[in-house]
């Protein structure tokens, strides 16, 4: 009797073909497809497992947990990689694992498998999360093992064994998409002083088409998490979608960087993330309102941390379950709204407001009703050089 594994299943190159390589090797197969909004038509990717050899196709509707505690609590810690990346495809990992550890126990499956490289992140990120939730799980990566060393020869087994895929070997790229972002690598782009191609981005327009008129949105954050578009309530995954479409016709998200992967080779990485875009710029511009300085800039530093945990693959670590209970503290009062334009390409933060807010106007004011007394000053400069005379 063929031993059971569980495939993480995305219904590309590389999955599709890990289907029959596994087969080959005396398994049979349980695909698991985690929707996390790639936008993609999962029952033709489901059918499309099956047809290859699949014992089953098990699809799980993951967005709203995706958007709710995964994307949202990075929003809330201001974790963004390198300064740039908002870590969607990091945030997609976890959950996907967690979830295919699920399904090994209940098929009672002798191992589970990815279709990720032995260079990239996302082989780190899945199987730490493997080792954590199903420690005695055997873990098998194919792409790390075959004998297939480039997407060419992956693409001339595909056709050898009648299995059907999408990609050609005019059009190489890499892609992974859900609903919190987009990211391109691969083909061209693998050389940094090559500008994208029209046909990198997929849901943004080009600066060059974008709207000559700017629009204005207004988002409102309730505790750090955004729940309004303009003062209408969205669930969190219509209101990432609403925003996604509002940012990409005007060319909004767009990055592209020169990454430091966690194997230690860089790597040339384009994404594509309007809503986030938008939802970070309008959160930190309520966090300024209503942090205090010591708190936003203690803030900062664990912000870094915590982009660097989530994309080395450690979400579920005691640190990082210790990093979120900070960070949940310090949203207690970023509650408010801001107004933001959208134009070619930009996001620029208009207006702000928030019933907890620290700013006074009474002693901002260099005009009529200023409170503040300017003959405090000079004792507290006193003060403050104290420590540094000699």
């Amino acid at each position: 009797m063929a031993k059971k594994i569980v495939l993480a299943y995305s219904g590309g190159l590389d999955t599709s073909v890990a289907i029959k390589w596994l087969m080959e090797r005396g398994y049979e197969v349980v695909c698991y497809m985690g929707d996390v909004g790639q936008g993609t038509d999962i029952e033709r990717s489901r059918k499309r497992a099956l047809r290859i050899g699949a014992k089953k196709c098990i699809v799980g509707d993951l967005k709203e947990k995706f958007i709710k505690d995964y994307a949202f609590r990075a929003l809330k810690a201001g974790a963004l990689y390198q300064g740039k990346y908002n870590l969607a495809t990091a945030l997609s990992r976890p959950i996907i694992a967690e979830a295919m550890v699920d399904v090994a126990k209940k098929e009672k499956a002798a191992a589970i498998a990815h279709g990720c490289t032995g260079k990239g992140n996302d082989q780190v990120r899945f199987e730490v999360t493997f080792h954590l939730k199903a420690p005695k799980l055997k873990v098998i990566a194919p792409v790390r093992e075959w004998e297939l060393t480039t997407r060419e020869s992956e693409i001339d087994y595909a056709k050898k064994h009648g299995i059907p895929i999408e990609q050609t070997k005019k059009k190489l790229y890499s892609i992974d998409r859900n609903l919190w972002g987009i990211s391109v690598e691969g083909g061209d782009l693998e050389d940094p002083w090559v500008e994208p191609p029209k046909d990198t981005y997929i849901s943004s327009a080009r600066i060059e088409d974008a709207p000559r008129k700017a629009e204005y949105v207004t988002v409102t954050f309730k505790k750090g998490v955004p729940v309004a578009i303009n003062e209408k309530k969205y669930a969190p995954v219509q209101l990432v979608r609403k925003l996604n479409k509002m940012g990409g016709v005007h060319g909004v998200g767009r990055v592209d960087m020169v990454e430091d992967r966690l194997v230690g080779i860089k790597s040339r990485e384009i994404y594509e993330a309007p809503a986030s875009t938008i939802l970070y710029a309008g959160h930190a511009a309520i966090e300024e309102l209503v942090l205090d300085r010591e708190t936003r800039r203690h803030k900062k530093l664990l912000s870094e941390r915590y982009a660097e945990l989530v994309y080395y693959g450690l979400w579920f670590v005691p640190l990082k379950e210790a990093i979120d209970a900070f960070m949940d503290s310090t949203q207690t009062d970023v509650s408010g709204e801001v107004k933001l334009k959208l134009y070619k390409g930009n996001v620029t933060v208009c207006g702000r407001k928030s019933p907890k807010s620290r700013y006074k106007l009474e002693l901002a004011t260099y005009g009529k009703g200023d409170v503040f007394d300017q003959s405090l000053a000079k004792g507290f400069i006193d003060l403050w050089a104290l420590p540094f005379k000699r």
